[in-house]
């Protein structure tokens, strides 16, 4: 049911997201390479006219020279917003550009957003169906029950490309997969199962009707609306409602529970009461999926019934029915194989898959995002987690076969395996692997210190990093800090950990042990008492040195070197490391890490094999196979110079130290990361384009990454700086609050350390 988490946020920073920088959250960005007038005309005219007589001669060639292939329309009327009702089409464009964002998140496929302002339902069909031309698929959203019946079946008749609506089978869908490994572990089968289904809408009667396509009885099945259950000589039914009468003497969703094996709740929070849980059968499965707020809570369900398995469509509980488990990977095998339909037979392929998927061993990713936790297939653990990277290849895999079989799809595809494993590479990992990280972030929630408090940047951080539930914000700050909170729209400021120089009762223990530590060097006692007192990152790195926090985060007010130097006079690096700073650079099907790129100026060999373990390590806990290059403007002695031998050095110190990654160098940046390198050095030992770049001095080394921040393609994160003793990140001073909360989800979360 869901399709997000239970995260808070202010109506405000929901506001700024979508409005900030481009409004929206899509675009349009050219697949092809449009910088020259040679360009200009293959695009366009007189080159565009080739592919145009291939169409016309050859209507399926539209795949082949077109974005047909990989284009749904995400299409809506505004009728039922998620839970606010019929605001109109225009009001529903959030939530749809919404759903395009989420097609290309998880599944790699590209879509648009169409709302069409017509509540007409032969209007609608008439303005969906003659798009047919421009799209491999419709996607419908959001369109009021019982109009999207008529809408989607009339749609299906007519058009030779899959529509799919998906708040019925989407639901339907991961129900089912639900449904299958609960009725598995408590030893009950499809046709034995007795369902009561409270809801008589679309997702209600999908989900019934896919349940009964996978074996279970129509009188084994019980539905009930506003009314009470629906029963054969009810009068006032519609067809779809009528569909699934059943003979029976019960008339209430009470009676209708006595020794039920299942409740499927698609209707309003509160609806199952204890009472009614405790007259269900043993193992009772319990499906609550009312939206935001499910018709009983798992723990209200489990004190009446201890035996209960209980799914809702929320992500702070176990067992979250949520749709992004579904549409993007159902669509992206239907896509693949070019299905003219999308059938029972491929909803019930992609259910089982799931279902199969929860029952497989738990990723050590998809476990460190729920407090490293062995998730195993259990009561807890029926529905396999959202992030799970596995869903890209075996979910559209199984409805790609299911397609062919049933002889739906236009295209064959021979190799399996070989598809499965380009599934794989369409997607970067590093995405779920940040998405897994705040995950792991609210599961194991660390106090992180914010040592520039009294900046709105780090304040709105701070408030974010409070309500998205992934730790506590301890703030550094002098008196007006509850003020400027309250002014940022704070209800309860004082809520707020602040920590002020001038009045901390830690300041003379803080002097003791600073002075201790640095009276050899220069600093007399009142310097010590002056810096404590007045530098924000001495004072808060000493917080952190004391245990008042777990991480700290700082750097958006002086410059990097300054406060690496300032955060380095409290505290040390970790025993025999280097501090130094990683760039990583975030595509849609690629990452690269680049290091380092903040601290040393000329590193020796040793310094950068260090950093190419360590970098090599991060890379590893993000879920790639590292593969390091050490950069330098020569390749294999071509062109000779002279600052190569500390990087010939570093290669050789890693061979005697037979590491479990692959390395190479000294190689130029072209080489490092072009996939066609092999053809002209065969002896390379890297397998293809490096991931981890270890670059030869700073000034190269930062020049290229804030080049790459302004001018590239890519999504920047960092600098992050590894190698000391305790959990600090210095940000860039240009750093948003959104980049703040990441660094700090990153370090609490322990993918650097």
């Amino acid at each position: 049911m869901s399709e997000g988490s239970n995260v808070k946020f202010s109506e405000q920073e929901a506001l700024d997201f979508h409005s900030q920088g481009r409004p929206g959250k899509i675009e349009i960005i050219a697949s092809k390479p449009m910088a020259t007038q040679r360009d200009l005309s293959l695009a366009y005219s007189p080159g565009v006219a080739v592919p145009v007589r291939a169409i016309a001669a050859d209507p399926a060639t539209a795949y082949d020279y077109t974005a047909k292939g990989n284009l749904v329309a995400v299409i809506s009327n505004g009728t039922a917003i998620l839970g606010l009702g019929n605001l109109g089409a225009l009001a529903s464009k959030p939530v749809m550009e919404g759903k395009a964002v989420l097609f290309k998140r998880f599944a790699d496929v590209d879509s648009i957003d169409l709302e069409v302002a017509t509540e007409d339902v032969d209007a609608f069909i008439n303005a969906v169906q003659l798009l047919e031309p421009s799209f491999g698929g419709i996607n419908l959203e959001d369109i009021a029950a019982p109009a999207c019946f008529v809408i989607e079946q009339t749609l299906k008749e007519r058009m030779n490309i899959p529509v799919f609506h998906d708040d019925q089978h989407g639901t339907a869908i991961i129900t089912a997969a639900g449904l299958i490994n609960a009725l598995h572990l408590t030893g009950r089968t499809m046709k034995d199962a007795r369902v009561v289904v409270n809801g008589a809408g679309a997702a209600a009667i999908a989900c019934t009707e896919l349940i009964k396509a996978m074996g279970v009885r129509h009188d084994h099945v019980i539905m009930c609306d506003r009314s009470g259950v629906i029963y054969q000589g009810r009068e006032g039914l519609d067809q779809w409602k009528s569909a699934h009468a059943v003979k029976t003497d019960r008339r209430t969703l009470q009676e209708a529970l006595v020794g039920a094996d299942v409740f499927l709740g698609l209707s309003a929070a509160g609806a199952l009461k204890p009472e009614m849980v405790k007259d269900m059968a043993p193992k009772p499965i319990i499906f609550a999926m009312a939206n935001p707020d499910p018709e009983i809570l798992p723990p209200v369900a489990k004190e009446a019934r201890p035996d209960a398995i209980v799914a809702t469509g929320r992500s702070d509980y176990p067992n979250q029915v949520n749709n992004v488990l579904g549409f993007p990977f159902i669509f992206r095998g239907a896509l693949d194989v070019r299905a003219t339909r999308i059938n029972d037979e491929m909803k019930i392929a992609a259910a089982e898959a799931l279902a199969e998927l929860a029952r497989q061993q738990v990723p050590e990713e998809v476990a460190a995002a729920y407090g490293g936790q062995a998730h195993s297939f259990g009561a807890d653990y029926i529905i396999p987690a959202p992030f799970d990277p596995r869903l890209m290849e075996i979910v559209p895999a199984a409805v790609a076969r299911a397609a062919m079989e049933t002889g739906v799809a236009q295209r064959r595809i021979e190799d399996m395996d070989a598809y499965r494993t380009a599934l794989r590479s369409r997607l970067n990992p590093t995405t779920s692997v940040l998405t897994l990280a705040y995950e792991a972030a609210r599961a194991n929630p660390k106090r992180v210190l914010f040592a520039e408090g009294e900046e709105d940047s780090v304040l709105r951080a701070a408030i974010a990093f409070r309500d998205g539930g992934y730790g506590t914000p301890v703030l550094v700050g002098r008196e007006d800090v509850h003020d400027r909170l309250r002014s940022l729209g704070v209800d309860d400021p004082h809520a707020f950990e602040v920590h002020n120089s001038r009045t901390s009762t830690l300041v003379p223990k803080m002097v003791e042990f600073l002075y201790d530590r640095v009276q050899r060097r220069g600093y007399l006692l009142r310097d010590i008492e002056r810096l404590v007192n007045q530098n924000r990152n001495i004072f808060a790195s000493l917080l952190l040195q004391m245990g008042e926090a777990d991480v700290m985060i700082t750097g958006v007010t002086r410059p990097y070197g300054q406060t690496i130097r300032e955060v380095r006079r409290v505290l040390d690096p970790k025993e025999g490391m280097t501090p130094f700073g990683i760039h990583i650079l975030v595509g849609q099907t690629h990452t690269t890490f680049m290091a380092d790129t903040t601290v040393t100026e000329r590193p020796t060999s040793e310094q950068l094999v260090d950093f190419a373990c360590q970098t090599a390590a991060v890379a590893r806990r993000m879920g790639h196979d590292p593969r390091v290059a050490f950069l330098s403007y020569s390749t294999f002695g071509n062109p000779a110079g002279t600052f190569l031998e500390n990087i010939r050095e570093a290669v050789r110190l890693l061979d005697q130290q037979k590491v479990d990654f692959e390395y190479e160098g000294e190689m130029a940046p072209d080489v490092a990361l072009n996939p066609t390198m092999k053809r002209v050095y065969p002896f390379s030992r890297l397998s293809g384009p490096a991931n981890v770049l270890i670059m030869p001095g700073l000034q190269s080394a930062n020049l290229s990454a804030k080049l790459l921040r302004e001018l590239g393609g890519d999504a920047v994160i960092g600098p992050m700086l590894v190698g000391m003793e305790k959990p600090v990140q210095v940000a860039p001073m240009t750093a948003t609050a959104s980049d703040l909360v990441t660094l700090a989800v990153l370090a609490a979360g322990g993918i650097v350390r």
